[in-house]
């Protein structure tokens, strides 16, 4: 059981208000299912929160393959640290509009549309850019 605040940021999708870096980096490993919502006259004292009882389910397999974890979570947390700004503006200083390109991703976007998979999709174009490795085919 979480604030109601966390668990809806945390099970959002792509273009949601709640959807942020929390989300994304929640869903290579784990679904996060909000179950039902608890007021605060359940606690004494009473919160001045909603609270939410959820479930968070282990994936039996990767929803998409992740391949470079470490570059995932750079690229999250610069689209994410300037949210407004188009994905070309937010990574100039890890990927170029070509790279974002390679990964089949709209380097116009808004890092709150973009999915989960095209985040693991942009970090194997940096991967690839730092290391000049392929990256694994899924």
């Amino acid at each position: 059981m979480l604030q109601k605040e966390v668990v809806d940021r945390m099970a959002a999708a792509p273009g949601d208000d709640a959807y942020g870096r929390l989300t994304v980096m929640l869903a290579p490993w784990v679904k996060v299912t909000p179950l039902f919502d608890i007021g605060p006259g359940a606690f004494r004292p009473p919160p001045r929160v909603m609270s939410t009882f959820f479930r968070l389910t282990l994936h039996a397999a990767p929803p998409f393959a992740l391949t470079h974890p470490a570059e995932y979570a750079r690229i999250v947390s610069a689209a994410f640290m300037q949210r407004r700004k188009t994905l070309r503006n937010a990574l100039k200083n890890l990927l170029t509009s070509e790279h974002i390109a390679a990964a089949a991703v709209d380097s116009g976007a808004r890092a709150e549309v973009i999915s989960p998979a095209q985040y693991a999709a942009l970090a194997a174009q940096l991967a690839l850019q730092n290391t000049g490795i392929a990256p694994a085919k899924s």
